[in-house]
């Protein structure tokens, strides 16, 4: 292996809030380092990242783009990630496959939720981060409160390497903290500048700024703070040879000033991760799993090839296009590895590197790198290929529960394999994604991250699959069941000319513990039931409860005693003890003071101080339940219990009263009696889809 290659990659995720300018600043990198000749524009769909065509209709980045590139020797593994919540994702995945992360950050709206979602998550997964504040040529740009919320947010180890000398429209000269210089770009937007010594309060501040550089840096390593405290400061040399420890370390986290959209302070970004950012040798083993030896490592070095695939997604035109990462050895074209997950041999086809939708053949890659392959049999997101003589499984990226669901209606017959095929493609590719058979509803319900999410998921099954869907409102899983106790004797009689049916049979029945289903005893005396038509009393009794007695719903929370009956000698059968415990149940049921029960969510809400009153109020409306609010940061975390039947596309809504700024978890908590107006209205609808029976 050319090790000296692999410490010459960089890896990186570009990830943050929606609306941040990451997609324009991978198009200045791109164009930084010559891949590009001109900028390309979000608004027209002509950048190199987002290029499908939910992208285009939706003006915002939907998926993960993989993009490369080569700045002074380095080459550039590039992730462009979406930023709005829905696709968090695939920044999760993103961040699953890299060895830093360049966090942005917009100057006029600062730190969002988004931000601090993908600062834990690249905060968990153990790798460092730089931070950019975009946009400083736009109006009212705060890069003073921005820089304060940011170590308030993620510590005082925060530090500028450069500050805006004139933010705001016009923006084109910051002050470089590392070179004590002033930085004046060209209006051209391609990145020309010049360098000149700073004067006046300028060089105080940059003169400033670089003494406290050299102290932080100082303290990150005990031998630079001795020296530091001998000699009164640290050489050129010994700072730069700093910057890189502390980096790894995150005891010192880089933030630069840039504007994405006229490539202004890029090129010094693309220098501080040419010189100082992670490569895959400062990360020389990772985390395994084998099945004989549990736990183990895999090394960069080790002569095994271990490649695990982060994404999945389909081209048109091309086929199925894995995304992975080479973790050990080499593999190359024709190379046969073995799915650990899936036990199956895949062979690599032709594998490429990405611009976006730009490809170059290669014949192999090498450990560290990042490429893509296309039409792999049967491996899928998460998925780790490997030797079959030495089988391993990475960890996979876990994803967060879906917060929003639908009920998927076909309009056309006999597309139902098409569209069973299509979710389920569509769930290998995006993992956070998912759907289930509901077979108590009989109804297809799809779950997403939110609702643009799930939109542009069956966007994609409507496109690719050729079928006609709709989206609904699922419907919920209410639940019946009983509040005093009652009895009742059914008797069951059927005479046709032959053999004849008999049964009689005496239930009670009495309020069982809240999620406690349905408890079935018998307490008969003597003969007059022999007990071998009990199991039939039961599976009558559980019929019933399956159908519903008052409102078509499922009844729990019942003890069911079958105490007495009647049989016939010749005319008794299973069939008749099914048919006569049936009826004895409704009948009982009915006499037992039913009612309705309804599912209750527990959520959680994260959002900004200012939005917590407009958000509760919405919460009460929806008959919540505020159990709490904490303090996480500068955001608040509401916990409550919602009525599930109130939920939908709540997501929706709480981005709407937050601006975007606002997310939501939500889980199955328990059972609650239903209010009684809403339980009529539900029992009338349940009469009228009855015929009026």
């Amino acid at each position: 292996m050319n090790t000296q290659r692999t410490a010459d990659l960089r890896n990186f995720a570009i990830v943050g809030h929606a609306s941040a300018g990451k997609t324009m600043l991978a198009e200045a990198m791109l164009m930084c380092s010559g891949v590009i000749g001109r900028m390309g524009s979000v608004a027209n769909g002509t950048t190199v990242s987002d290029y499908h065509v939910s992208e285009k209709q939706h003006q915002i980045s939907t998926q993960a783009s993989l993009l490369h590139t080569e700045w002074q020797g380095k080459k550039f593994n590039i992730i462009d990630t979406p930023g709005y919540l829905d696709f968090l994702s695939e920044s999760l995945a993103a961040l699953n496959a890299v060895d830093f992360a360049v966090v942005v950050v917009h100057a006029q709206h600062g730190i969002g939720v988004g931000t601090e979602r993908v600062w834990k998550c690249a905060t968990d997964r153990g790798i460092p981060k730089i931070l950019v504040v975009n946009a400083m040529d736009k109006p009212n740009t705060r890069f003073d409160e921005v820089l304060a919320a940011a170590r308030e947010h993620f510590g005082h180890r925060v530090f500028p390497l450069n500050v805006p000398a004139n933010p705001g429209p016009g923006f084109n000269q910051i002050l470089d903290v590392l070179r004590s210089d002033l930085v004046t770009y060209d209006a051209t937007g391609r990145g020309k500048f010049r360098e000149d010594p700073a004067v006046g309060p300028r060089k105080e501040r940059v003169t400033q700024l670089h003494r406290e550089l050299i102290e932080l840096i100082a303290e990150s390593d005990d031998t630079l703070l001795a020296k530091f405290f001998d000699e009164g400061g640290l050489s050129e040399e010994e700072l730069r040879a700093g910057i890189h420890a502390a980096f790894q370390r995150q005891l010192f986290i880089p933030l630069f000033c840039i504007s994405a959209e006229t490539d202004i302070g890029v090129a010094r970004l693309l220098d501080f991760i040419a010189k100082y950012g992670s490569s895959p040798r400062d990360r020389r083993v990772v985390a395994a799993h084998n099945g004989s030896d549990g736990a183990i490592e895999v090394p960069l070095d080790g002569p095994d090839p271990v490649v695990q695939v982060f994404k999945t997604m389909a081209e048109e035109h091309f086929g199925e296009m894995s995304f992975f990462r080479v973790y050990s050895g080499n593999i190359s074209t024709g190379m046969e590895l073995w799915n650990s997950q899936r036990n199956l041999t895949e062979r690599i086809g032709q594998i490429y590197l990405l611009n976006g939708h730009d490809r170059a053949a290669v014949g192999s890659l090498q450990a560290g790198d990042i490429g893509a392959v296309v039409k792999l049999k049967d491996t899928h997101t998460g998925n780790t290929l490997c030797a079959a003589s030495h089988p391993v499984t990475l960890p996979t990226t876990e994803y967060p529960k879906p917060v929003i669901h639908a009920a998927l209606k076909t309009k056309a017959k006999g597309e139902e394999d098409r569209v069973a095929a299509g979710l389920a493609t569509l769930h290998d590719e995006d993992p956070a994604f998912q759907f289930h058979v509901d077979p108590e509803l009989h109804q297809t319900v799809v779950s997403a991250q939110g609702e643009l999410h799930l939109e542009v998921v069956v966007e994609r099954l409507r496109r690719r699959f050729n079928v006609h869907v709709d989206l609904a409102e699922p419907r919920v899983a209410f639940r019946e069941t009983i509040k005093v106790p009652a009895e009742a004797t059914y008797r069951h009689k059927k005479q046709t000319g032959g053999a004849g049916q008999f049964a009689e049979v005496a239930l009670r029945i009495a309020p069982g513990p809240r999620d406690s289903g349905i408890t079935f005893t018998e307490s008969l005396s003597g003969q007059a039931v022999d007990r071998v038509y009990v199991p039939s009393v039961e599976r009558g009794v559980q019929h019933a409860c399956t159908e519903g007695i008052i409102a078509g719903f499922r009844a729990v929370d019942v003890t069911v005693d079958f105490h007495d009956g009647k049989m016939h000698p010749v005319d008794s059968n299973d069939i008749s003890f099914q048919v006569a415990g049936y009826w004895a149940f409704k009948e009982a049921f009915a006499k037992a003071k039913p009612c309705l029960l309804e599912p209750i969510h527990k959520i959680e809400v994260r959002i900004p101080e200012e939005c917590v009153g407009k958000v509760m109020g919405d919460l009460s409306s929806r008959r919540g339940n505020i159990l709490g609010v904490d303090v996480d940061g500068v955001f608040q975390v509401i916990r409550a219990q919602v009525p599930a039947k109130e939920l939908y596309r709540y997501s929706s809504q709480l981005r709407s009263l937050t601006g975007g700024r606002g997310l939501h978890s939500e889980e199955f908590s328990h059972y609650a009696e239903m209010p009684h107006e809403l339980e009529q209205r539900m029992l009338e609808e349940a009469k009228r889809k009855r015929g009026g029976k």
